[in-house]
């Protein structure tokens, strides 16, 4: 049986989980970019690192984004959910940024990133994700 919330706890002492209900669906996706992310970055960058070195390493820095906002979601609490509030925002700067660059200037981008037209190589769920995950943790009790 849980212990009751007492006068004065706070979400971060209660140990709010953001990562349960809506949550547990973005905490899964979340990881399983983190992992496809990485993986790929890591196999371009051991394989063939000069080919795209600029497109290989973005792919890196998104799966150290989304691993920070895996983390979060799983630790819950107040600054838990401003962590990965913030890195949501830059995740969804990152998109739309690199995303437009792919679209304007081809050929700076020798191979895909993650986030490449807007990630249309993972069915749009990089532009997707941050938005969804943000609504979440504006949403879930404090």
């Amino acid at each position: 049986m849980a212990e009751p919330v007492r006068a004065g706890d706070t979400a971060e002492s209660t140990g709010f989980d953001l990562g349960h209900g809506p949550g547990r669906l973005l905490v899964w996706l979340y990881g399983v970019f983190t992992v496809a992310a990485a993986s790929r970055s890591v196999v371009q960058m051991i394989l063939d690192f000069g080919r795209a070195p600029l497109a290989y390493v973005l792919s890196a820095a998104a799966a150290v984004v989304y691993a920070f906002i895996t983390y979060s979601l799983v630790r819950g609490g107040r600054r838990a959910r401003r962590a990965a509030l913030v890195c949501c925002a830059a995740e969804l700067a990152g998109v739309l940024i690199v995303g437009t660059w792919t679209l304007l200037a081809p050929s700076s981008f020798p191979d895909a990133t993650v986030w490449s037209d807007y990630g249309m190589g993972y069915l749009f769920i990089p532009v997707v994700l941050p938005v969804t995950a943000m609504i979440w943790l504006r949403r879930a009790p404090a």
